[in-house]
């Protein structure tokens, strides 16, 4: 029930209650036994349910973090994440060496080849290098 039939509900009542007073006593004796025979008919009382939610990680339900973490679960934690920083570390690396053979590669090239000096001004050339080394 929200609050607006709430308070309904307590204003019929209190009206009710004040002119029970003045009813007539075979109003008083009928209402009286209606009220029993609806108290007869009146569903038992069930027990009341609640859902209780366990929070469970790979078989293990309830406290998974509150308990100590053994040696062995830390290892399990780090060896994975050891094992990405090196890999990224290592990519890293090798896409480094590759640029600087990749750089050697042209400068052997241009320093091979006989080029005049205007070349080495030339916007083009320039450019090219540029997108070689990139």
């Amino acid at each position: 029930m929200n609050h607006r039939e709430l308070n309904f509900a307590y204003r019929v009542r209190h009206a009710l209650n004040e002119k029970l007073d003045r009813l007539p006593v075979e109003t008083t004796e009928r209402l009286a036994s209606a009220r029993t025979k609806a108290l007869a008919r009146r569903k038992k009382d069930a027990p009341m349910r609640a859902v209780v939610r366990q929070r469970s990680i790979g078989g293990h339900a309830g406290s998974f973090f509150n308990e100590p973490v053994s040696w062995f679960g830390r290892m399990g934690l780090a060896v994975p994440m050891i094992v990405l920083a090196l890999g990224l570390a290592g990519l890293y690396q090798l896409e480094l060496d590759r640029r600087i053979v990749d750089t050697a590669v042209i400068d052997a090239a241009v320093l091979s080849d006989d080029l005049p000096l205007d070349a080495y001004l030339d916007t083009g050339f320039n450019a090219f290098l540029a997108k070689r080394v990139d």
